[in-house]
């Protein structure tokens, strides 16, 4: 895998229009391990090799265990993730593939079950921005860190 552009590189203004509109959702009251959660959950359906490195790293050191993130992918089939996680992560799923169905009013009632309204629009920007992140990840191709396999 090659990386196609530097997209930081190509275009500086873009990028930092970027990361302000990024900074919003990294100021939440979102707990910090349920916003790693997200990210690495959206990053996994949308295949953002970059994405998933960055916020796997950033979960287990925000205290989360390697475990709850190898079974990430079967979520709803793992007891390791609370009521709220649950919620958190369909909420994910159904902004993330959004082109596939539309967003259920059981699905928001779930969501809204677990969350205030302030916290659902603050989960909301959050899938919002790791979604964009991801269209660059994948788009462009940058190649997260390589670190010595630990054996």
């Amino acid at each position: 895998m090659k990386p196609r552009i530097n997209h930081f590189n190509a275009n500086p203004k873009v990028m930092q229009a970027m990361l302000s509109f990024s900074e919003h959702s990294d100021h939440t009251s979102l707990e910090k391990k349920l916003v790693e959660l997200v990210k690495v959950r959206a990053s996994q359906i949308n295949g953002c090799a970059f994405c998933l490195h960055m916020h796997t790293r950033d979960g287990r050191a925000a205290g989360d265990s390697e475990t709850r993130y190898y079974l990430l992918d079967a979520w709803q089939e793992s007891p390791l993730y609370s009521e709220r996680e649950r919620a958190a992560l369909a909420w994910t799923e159904a902004l993330t593939r959004l082109s596939e169905a539309t967003i259920s009013d059981e699905g928001f009632a779930a969501v809204r079950e677990m969350f205030s309204e302030s916290e659902v629009v603050e989960l909301t920007l959050l899938v919002v921005t790791i979604n964009a992140w991801n269209r660059f990840g994948v788009a462009f191709r940058p190649i997260h860190p390589v670190e010595p396999e630990i054996v």
